[in-house]
């Protein structure tokens, strides 16, 4: 159903290219009536622009959310990040470590990195699978305070299951003791950060993990590297 944002979008687009773009006359009745009789027709005759009119103005209020809240979005937590320091875009993953897809993202996140030296991508935590997951991001940050973030990132996932035993195992690797690594798990140090994020991705209307943010796109679920390049470029472009 076409909702009447749409239609209003619709319409002044047509009512412009009607009238020109550089007109600053008012609209006197009966041009209005013939305007909207020509949109009505239009839209009759080509039904398929709905769909592309819906996905344009939905993608220009998703820029506009990610705009408003761009500073809090690409500012890592610590550590949390990889690639150039200054990039000239940002990627902002989403992710949970006991989502598969994540994992499965880890490979093209490299290879993006690895290939366009200009590239940031910073992580954000996104525990929402389980109790672990939340335990697994408490020490992902400590690990990020610790100049450790990328060493335990791939670490937990290349130990598969993320359990009790493998976020300790994890942080052992990369020189975080037990001690300090089940002080994080119990703690409240975290909280704060992983409830803004959760707020974040709600705000973006993430369906999941992952969850991507690339200058003014949302992309979701493990959309493969072809994609992630093609939103770099897009957003470079802009």
């Amino acid at each position: 159903m076409m909702t009447l944002g749409v239609f209003a979008f619709i319409a002044a687009t047509a009512t412009g290219a009607a009238l020109g773009t550089q007109s600053t006359g008012r609209v006197d009745a009966g041009d209005k009536a013939a305007i909207e009789q020509i949109v009505h027709d239009y839209i009759l005759e080509h039904p398929e622009i709905i769909p592309q009119a819906v996905e344009k103005l939905q993608a220009k209020r998703m820029s506009g959310m990610i705009d408003a809240s761009r500073k809090t979005i690409e500012t890592p937590y610590a550590g949390a990040w990889e690639g150039a320091a200054n990039g000239d875009v940002t990627v902002v993953e989403f992710f949970d470590y006991a989502c598969g897809y994540c994992r499965a993202s880890l490979p093209d996140l490299a290879r993006l990195v690895g290939e366009d030296k200009r590239v940031k991508v910073v992580y954000r935590e996104l525990p929402i699978l389980s109790d672990e997951s939340i335990d697994a991001a408490k020490v992902s940050l400590l690990a990020a305070e610790k100049n450790q973030y990328m060493p335990f990132h791939r670490a937990l996932y290349a130990a598969g299951k993320v359990t009790h035993e493998t976020i300790l195992a994890a942080a052992a690797k990369v020189g975080i003791d037990a001690k300090a690594a089940q002080a994080a798990i119990a703690g409240g140090r975290y909280d704060a950060e992983i409830q803004s994020n959760i707020g974040l991705a709600q705000k973006l209307q993430a369906s999941g993990t992952p969850t991507f943010v690339i200058g003014g796109q949302v992309l979701n679920g493990a959309v493969g590297y072809d994609a992630l390049k093609a939103a770099v470029a897009s957003a470079r472009g802009k």
